[in-house]
């Protein structure tokens, strides 16, 4: 694969660990504390809702999408491991799989499972107090891990191109200094 494709394919993975970021850190910082505010029956009506609604191509491709993209990157960087960013490249893929995909499936989604599974009014009930706590704490994780992740992939693009012999930019400015 040519520089520039990998350097394609990092940042449009940069872009959708950044995009999965940003959703959990709405979810976080003001969906989750509005739900809370809502009379329970309300606040658990929605969430349901929105767990619906939230199994959706754009929404899915972008979540797993960035994921597939990462671990593609870094199969190659491995087969590469002495080029510059390769173990950052690396690290982000481990980053967003385990923090952002894995605590999705591990945590978040049987979470959900277990508030859309509740039969009567009373159980639903229990299930909210804790979900909402316990949903929020590893939505919160989920978001750290996607822009750590996306910030790895951008200082491995950088350190590319600082280095990196199709860098034209920091090499034309190398070849003018040295004249």
């Amino acid at each position: 694969m040519s520089a520039r494709c990998i350097s394609a394919a990092m940042t449009a993975t940069a872009l959708g660990f950044g995009l999965s970021a940003g959703v959990f850190f709405a979810f976080s910082t003001f969906v989750m504390p509005a739900l809370g505010r809502l009379p329970t029956n309300a606040g658990i009506a929605t969430m349901r809702s929105i767990n619906v609604a939230a199994i959706n191509l754009p929404f899915l491709g972008v979540l797993f999408g960035s994921g597939a993209l990462a671990t593609a990157l870094a199969m190659g960087a491995l087969a590469r491991r002495s080029q510059p960013g390769a173990g950052l490249s690396i690290a982000a893929a481990l980053v967003y799989l385990i923090g952002t995909l894995g605590v999705t499936m591990a945590c978040n989604v049987p979470l959900n499972d277990a508030l859309a599974d509740a039969a009567d009014d009373a159980t639903a009930a229990q299930v909210w107090a804790r979900y909402l706590v316990t949903w929020t704490a590893w939505n919160h994780v989920r978001a750290l891990a996607a822009l750590v992740a996306a910030a790895l992939v951008v200082a491995a693009l950088c350190e590319r191109a600082r280095v990196a012999p199709g860098a034209n930019a920091p090499r034309a400015l190398a070849l003018s200094a040295a004249r």
